[in-house]
């Protein structure tokens, strides 16, 4: 068999920064096996799967190890294609997941707005297994639906620290953010998911939908901006809407292929 794939960098303006990911179109599903094994294959972050279903998309998430309840980097990645590659007309696609829901994603300028549930949070001890995975202590900790969050002090300590993976590997769920105010953005952030197949990922769209609600409560807005200090570094611009998040950004192509599959 043969399918197309894209690689799409997301939340950047410019190729090789920001997060990339695959995105390959079906015309119906496909084994699970099968999906999980050309996620693997392509070794990155995520690879977005999408199928149309009436006036929807059905769209599901893989690592290389393992499918996930929600990927916001490869929702903007799949919109992009969408919109520019597979001739889609409208301004708004709708998404559906099983595992999350529905989800848009509209065009607004340059940018794609995703629109997302929150998560909720809620503060936990900031136990002995959460200091040990990094070498600066965190201020507090919290927990959400899959992620564990660390608030530091300042940006240069999201910059400057030092993740024990092995450590954050044993912590369970889907990985740990870290994050603090920032210095020329709202807050910034870093993700850490060794336990998920990614060690640290560039740009992480769904850690803001925990994210948003938390700084939007502590800095007392709706509106923020945010960056995340991976070494490919993103751009997002977050608002909060009642029990629902906006998370927009910029996307680019990277590559135009076809994959084959016995």
């Amino acid at each position: 068999m043969k399918y197309r794939i894209y690689q799409i960098d997301a939340f950047t303006d410019k190729v090789f920064y920001g997060n990339p990911a695959a995105v390959c179109p079906l015309e119906k599903w496909i084994s699970d096996d099968l999906l999980q094994k050309i996620a693997m294959e392509n070794n990155l972050a995520e690879t977005a799967f999408f199928v149309k279903r009436d006036n929807e998309y059905q769209i599901r998430w893989f690592t290389p190890k393992t499918e996930v309840d929600l990927c916001g980097h490869a929702t903007l990645a799949a919109a992009y294609v969408l919109f520019n590659h597979e001739n889609y007309t409208g301004d708004t696609i709708n998404f559906y997941s099983t595992r999350s829901g529905k989800l848009t994603v509209t065009k607004q300028d340059e940018s794609l707005a995703l629109n997302f549930p929150i998560d909720i949070y809620e503060s936990i001890e900031l136990s002995e297994d959460l200091i040990q995975g990094f070498d600066i202590l965190p201020k507090y900790a919290l927990k959400g639906k899959t992620d564990y969050v660390l608030i530091f002090e300042s940006e240069n300590q999201i910059e400057k620290i030092k993740p024990d993976l092995n450590q954050i590997a044993k912590l369970g769920g889907r990985g740990v953010i870290i994050t603090a105010k920032g210095d020329d953005a709202d807050f910034v952030s870093r993700f850490f998911a060794p336990q998920s197949g990614i060690d640290e990922d560039p740009v992480t769209g769904s850690a803001h939908t925990t994210l948003t609600p938390y700084w939007s409560k502590r800095l007392n807005k709706t509106e923020l901006t945010a960056i995340q200090l991976s070494e490919r570094k993103g751009y997002l611009n977050c608002k909060l809407l009642d029990d629902r998040v906006e998370i927009s950004g910029k996307a680019k192509l990277y590559l135009i292929g076809e994959i084959y599959v016995d």
